[in-house]
């Protein structure tokens, strides 16, 4: 099951790629329950930094969402059944690991995974291991816009007063 448009009690899955207050599933699903769950396997296989584990959590924080760890997949199944939701409400994700866990909650609930407005228009290889790394290569394509402290790309009259 992959549609989730007949969902008469679905839930909301906030994961790591989209943990923006204005993520187009929790708006467009307001007074659904959400849930985030922190993911023992990617935490110990990428062995994410205590900085940015206070960073994702800080961004929750910020969400209406129900916190979990453990097995993604099992927990947005069991939260589900808590909520006797009959779907599973999210935002597309490039990551092969989304991709899998998606498929396993599929097997049992619909699915609806929703589009997210890119940050960046860009149709390169992009490293999302790192953001530095991710940043480097998007800046200039963010938003549309070129980066606002590199000059060589600013309007010849949005250059600052500097000799040349």
């Amino acid at each position: 099951m992959t549609d989730a448009h007949a969902a008469r009690n679905p839930i909301v899955w906030v994961h790591g790629d989209c943990l923006s207050p204005h993520s187009p599933a929790l708006a467009a699903y307001p007074q659904v329950p959400a849930l985030f769950v922190w993911d023992d396997a990617l935490l110990a296989e990428w062995r994410i930094s205590l900085k940015r584990i206070v960073y994702i959590y800080e961004c929750l924080l910020e969400l209406p969402v129900a916190i979990r760890r453990g097995d993604v997949a099992a927990e947005l199944l069991h939260f589900a059944a808590e909520h006797t939701a009959d779907a599973v409400i999210t935002v597309e994700s490039p990551s092969p690991r989304f991709r899998a866990i998606r498929d396993a909650v599929a097997g049992t609930l619909a699915v609806q995974t929703m589009p997210v407005p890119p940050l960046v228009n860009y149709n390169g290889r992009l490293d999302l291991r790192r953001f530095s790394r991710y940043w480097q290569v998007s800046q200039p394509y963010a938003m549309g816009q070129p980066p606002l402290l590199d000059e060589r790309h600013a309007p010849r009259g949005q250059r600052s007063f500097r000799q040349e």
